[in-house]
């Protein structure tokens, strides 16, 4: 039975940014408070992850310098919103808890040194090149193991805490309450990025939690942060990532990783030293259309934690921090050992999901089985284009020319024969 594809939605409400009418009113008469008792210090927040979890090792404190650094950007920087600072700390605070937790796992139970991430699949592209339909259909394969969101929200259980009435892990629900309240705050999310509690999700928040990881840049702007990012050495925090998949691979074994972000385009050298034996997946798609959807994305989320934020601004940043992304990846492309690379076009994807899932599969020597077949199908069914709506991502109503950045990013299309759509 074929399915209508919604008419996308053109956001037009830049200059007056829509809010509901609780957090419009929780803004206007928080900003004392707020400012006042929701502090964005070191020490507060060190003291509160310790007080929350009552635990005291992080572990390895190279992760101080560059949460400084954070800290001192949002204070300075970023054009926080009363509702912004609570969520900016809460969200600091849960990752320090995730650190605290994970070492006391690691100390508990030692030989989580031990286990061996071997031979993941890594999925590395910017969105609207088809990374997310990619990776769901990938993770219908029985064997793979991969981050759900509400894992990557709390990666490390509470050991105190018990499973809720149904049997279920405390940490869903939890995961479902945030996202029904960032549809409540921003509606066209889901539309441009699929969240669902249970669903695969990208690892950068483990990455995060070393606090040197471009997710921060994403969420404020944080200018100071973003040139520390630029010069600091990312290995560590690479390592860091693996050893958390090793303690969620303890806490829950299959036999290969599954794994997704964006980031790791800026990172194929740190990428390839922690995961050698990786089967590595780069996404293609012109670039233009990845740099509308990625800026207007960001631009449209801006709103949730930031007041006075200049969408435009966001934009014409944005759209030169997605040619780094490229540049990176054309410049470090040759990190890669050549014969554990696959290049996945979008329109070639588009043309032929399944036969693409079948050559990933295969390459990384995995067996491409009936049930295999039969999930894809499934989830192809349940999943038709535009599920949660379409958004039309128009560079021009944010101030960026089309044709400037076709110019710019040429260097991107020729590498990878990518052609361009006219904008």
């Amino acid at each position: 039975m074929s399915v209508d594809t919604p008419t996308p939605t053109r956001i037009e409400d830049w200059d007056k940014p829509w809010l509901p009418v609780p957090l419009r009113i929780f803004n206007a008469v928080a900003e004392w408070p707020t400012r006042n008792r929701v502090k964005l210090d070191l020490d507060s927040v060190l003291a509160d992850a310790r007080k929350k979890s009552a635990l005291d090792n992080f572990g390895d404190e190279r992760f101080v310098e560059p949460l400084g650094v954070l800290l001192k950007a949002l204070r300075t920087e970023a054009p926080l919103s009363p509702f912004g600072r609570l969520v900016s700390r809460h969200f600091i605070v849960q990752m320090l808890v995730g650190r605290l937790r994970l070492e006391e796992l690691y100390r508990r139970h030692p030989e989580i040194e031990d286990e061996v991430i071997g031979r993941p699949i890594i999925v590395a592209g910017l969105p609207r090149t088809g990374t997310t339909h990619l990776f769901n259909l990938l993770a219908q394969h029985s064997s793979l193991r991969w981050i759900p969101y509400w894992e990557s929200l709390e990666p490390i259980p509470d050991a105190s805490e018990k499973p809720a009435k149904d049997g279920r892990d405390p940490r869903i629900k939890r995961a479902e309450g945030t996202l029904k309240f960032l549809e409540w705050i921003m509606p066209l999310f889901n539309a441009m990025h699929e969240f669902t509690p249970e669903g695969p999700h990208e690892e950068i928040q483990l990455l995060a939690m070393d606090f040197t990881s471009v997710l921060f840049e994403t969420s404020w702007h944080i200018p100071s942060y973003s040139a520390w990012y630029k010069q600091a050495d990312r290995r560590p925090a690479y390592g860091f990532l693996k050893r958390c998949l090793k303690a969620l691979q303890f806490l829950n074994r299959k036999e290969r990783w599954l794994l997704k972000t964006p980031e790791h385009l800026m990172n194929l050298g740190a990428l390839v030293e922690a995961f050698p034996d990786a089967t590595f997946v780069q996404t293609h798609r012109d670039p233009v259309r990845i740099t509308a959807s990625l800026t207007v994305m960001i631009a449209y989320g801006a709103r949730m934690q930031q007041r006075g934020a200049d969408p435009r601004e966001v934009a014409q940043y944005w759209s030169r921090r997605t040619e780094d992304f490229l540049r990176a990846s054309v410049e470090d492309r040759r990190l890669l050992p050549p014969e554990q690379v696959i290049d996945v076009h979008f329109e070639d994807f588009m043309a032929d999901m399944k036969g693409t899932v079948r050559s990933i599969l295969e390459h990384a020597g995995l067996p491409f089985t009936e049930g295999t077949d039969r999930a894809l199908d499934r989830f192809l069914e349940d999943n038709p284009k535009g599920k949660h709506g379409l958004v039309d991502y128009r560079l021009e109503d944010l101030g960026v020319s089309p044709e400037e950045r076709r110019r710019a990013l040429r260097f991107y299309s020729e590498r990878f024969g990518v052609a361009g759509s006219g904008g």
